[in-house]
């Protein structure tokens, strides 16, 4: 391990001009990998505050004592997908839209009687505001007696998870598409290695090494420049972030345990490109 180790750092210090060029081009592939990264951190964040507005609203009829209107309250609260129950009376709901539909004070005013509802407002935990979960917790509260009416948007939610799902999948394939182009570098860059070395790869074939003593210092040294790179990367994201966040909008970045994951994928980039490279390329010299 320590005399592989030795040979990979040899390599950087017989072309360091190489080395650089290496570096560099895996650090900007991988800094274009991290920028979507943060575009897609930021839609999936983005999307949760969007998400969170996702309820369904029970309208009570008329006359319902509140004391079923509590129990059920209870009932209600006991779902699996319910996060929070809240009660909003007649008198509430006037004031609320009294307080948000200034334009027709007039017509509030001159009211002889309250002509709105009350109501249950129902949030669902994470992971059940997708259309399916909130029309099948939408159909249970129909069963309830008091319930005049429910609605829950059912149009905008289908919108939704259309948009979450278009952005998962065009995020996934633009992922792939990158990591395919950083592979490409890296194992380029790692087989201009090899072929600087063929004369001593030649020799060490005539004393007898074996194909993977030949091979491992190639894979560590493609591990290391991944590792390297993905952490140049990381340093570039975050200018770029810092730029985005003083200039246009306060977004968020990697947790340091993302951050230390795009190191993480870095070096797994630098270890398949090599592994694919020094495979195919040493079974020729």
């Amino acid at each position: 391990m320590r005399l592989a180790l030795r040979e990979a750092l040899l390599s950087f210090r017989r072309a360091p001009l190489l080395s650089a060029l290496s570096i560099t081009t895996i650090a900007f592939a991988l800094f274009v990998v991290g920028l979507f990264g943060l575009v897609a951190l930021n839609l999936h964040v983005a999307l949760q505050h969007v998400e969170q507005r996702v309820e369904i609203v029970v309208y009570i009829r008329h006359g319902t004592p509140i004391e079923a209107v509590t129990t059920a309250m209870s009932d209600i609260q006991a779902f699996p997908e319910v996060d929070s129950v809240t009660y909003v009376s007649e008198d509430q709901a006037l004031a609320r839209a009294r307080r948000e539909l200034t334009e027709f004070q007039g017509i509030f005013r001159d009211l002889a009687q309250n002509p709105l509802p009350a109501s249950l407002e129902i949030r669902l935990n994470p992971g059940y505001r997708d259309a399916q979960h909130v029309q099948a917790v939408a159909e249970r509260l129909k069963g309830f007696q008091f319930a005049d009416d429910v609605r829950y948007g059912r149009d905008w939610v289908q919108k939704l998870d259309r948009l979450r799902d278009i952005a998962g999948a065009v995020g996934l394939l633009i992922g792939l598409a990158f990591a395919a182009a950083s592979v490409i570098i890296i194992g380029t860059t790692i087989r201009m290695t090899v072929l600087q070395r063929a004369g001593e790869i030649t020799i060490m074939r005539l004393v007898g090494a074996t194909d993977g003593f030949i091979r491992f210092p190639f894979l560590l040294e493609g591990t290391i420049k991944g590792a390297i790179g993905g952490a140049v990367a990381v340093g570039l994201n975050y200018a770029a972030y810092l730029v985005v966040s003083s200039t246009l909008f306060q977004g968020d970045f990697f947790t340091p345990l993302e951050a230390v994951a795009v190191v993480g994928f870095g070096m797994a980039l630098g270890l398949i490109a090599s592994a694919a490279s020094v495979g195919r390329h040493t079974r020729h010299l």
